[in-house]
């Protein structure tokens, strides 16, 4: 019997059933009409023979996605770079806790670098509210995606975590692969990036042992995502004001489709990925075996979001954000007084982009410099606690 069979209702899939995913997908009439948007330059006919072709996750991956997030990176952004990837041992295999800035990329583009620069592809986890077709879900698991199922009742959402907490930890310990994780459930929409203790709580349920060595064996190294422009930043906006006007307002299905398109196809900028120190190296962490078990995930999450922001790689348009926000020149040391002008039009091109009832354009505006600049407040923060 197949050992991963235990986690079939969210794990990805196997090699062996890649085929019999692919002669499914090639038939699906939703997923069909929309292959000439994503894939212009190839004839379906075309594509649907070279699908059925495929054997494996690798031969998917490095046939189809690599190229396309490839072609995808170049039109869209001035590049993506990994930094201190020398932080990351290609030998073991590591859970990447990072911050959460793109729906779909942040774990796509970092998957295809990994790729580039000869270490294994993450497993990826992936929220099911995202899930809005079928035939989605069934490509993000081909694409080594793992389903994180929400919105169930109390109880059943804690043989959800219990289910998902085993499943991370035999793919780290026994797969053995390595895994992508955010640091919380979706984005953090005004980019102040914090790990949900929830989430640790989450990842210790299948420990065994001391709590220590339940967070050791995860091998979790702390990751910084860094887009110098958010395609979506107007979108998260605007949410902001439909949320303060309306209590009950909540995304509908149509909305996330729209947040993933604009996210992959807006123009991003410079992207970077900068790996911090792993758990396991710093040496704070053996200190949490003095703190209550109340304290310890608390403790845990604050020490990934030091790292996470200490390692923040920032830009222009951070820094020029934090002194439009306070009203001083904290940072112009950062920026010119080009860089100045140009992301002031910029932040007003996007509000103009915002339709919307009742638009408040201070608040937008606002909401808007906000994302950009909370990663200068929380780096300072994180340096000061350091020194």
């Amino acid at each position: 019997m197949n050992p991963d069979s235990q986690f079939d209702d969210i794990r990805c899939y196997n090699d062996a059933e890649i085929p019999l995913q692919f002669s499914k997908l090639v038939e699906d009439k939703q997923l069909l009409a929309i292959l000439p948007q994503i894939l212009p330059n190839i004839p379906v006919s075309v594509l649907i023979e070279q699908l059925k072709k495929v054997q494996s996750v690798d031969q998917f991956q490095k046939g189809f996605i690599l190229p396309f997030l490839s072609d995808l990176e170049t039109k869209t952004s001035k590049g993506v770079e990994l930094i201190q990837l020398d932080r990351v041992n290609p030998h073991r295999h590591h859970l990447f806790i990072s911050n959460h800035r793109d729906i779909v990329l942040d774990s796509a583009f970092l998957n295809i670098h990994l790729l580039k620069n000869g270490y294994q592809t993450t497993e990826i986890a992936i929220g099911n509210n995202l899930l809005i077709y079928p035939w989605i879900e069934h490509l993000v698991r081909i694409n080594k995606s793992f389903i994180v199922r929400r919105n169930a009742s109390v109880r059943e959402q804690i043989r959800i975590s219990q289910e998902l907490s085993a499943y991370i930890r035999y793919v780290i310990t026994t797969k053995p692969h390595s895994v992508w994780l955010a640091q919380r459930e979706g984005r953090a929409k005004d980019s102040d990036d914090r790990t949900q203790p929830a989430l640790i709580k989450m990842l210790q349920m299948s420990a065994e042992g001391e709590y220590v060595k339940g967070i050791m064996d995860l091998n979790i190294v702390p990751l910084s995502i860094n887009y110098e422009y958010d395609p979506c930043d107007y979108l998260k906006a605007k949410e902001f004001q439909l949320k303060r006007d309306d209590e009950c307002y909540k995304k509908s299905p149509a909305d996330d489709l729209l947040n993933m398109s604009t996210g992959i196809m807006g123009y991003k900028g410079r992207i970077s990925y900068v790996f911090g120190t792993p758990l396991n190296d710093h040496p704070a962490l053996n200190l949490v075996s003095q703190l209550s078990s109340k304290e310890q995930s608390t403790y845990i999450a604050h020490l990934i979001d030091t790292e996470i922001h200490r390692n923040y790689n920032l830009y222009p348009c951070n820094y020029v954000a934090a002194d439009l926000l306070s009203k001083q020149n904290l940072f112009t040391k950062h920026y010119s007084k080009e860089d100045e002008k140009d992301f002031i039009a910029y932040v007003q091109q996007r509000v103009n982009k915002i339709d919307i009832s009742n638009k408040d354009e201070d608040f937008l505006t606002r909401k808007i410099l906000e994302m950009y600049a909370n990663p200068v407040y929380n780096q300072r923060e994180a340096i000061r606690i350091q020194q």
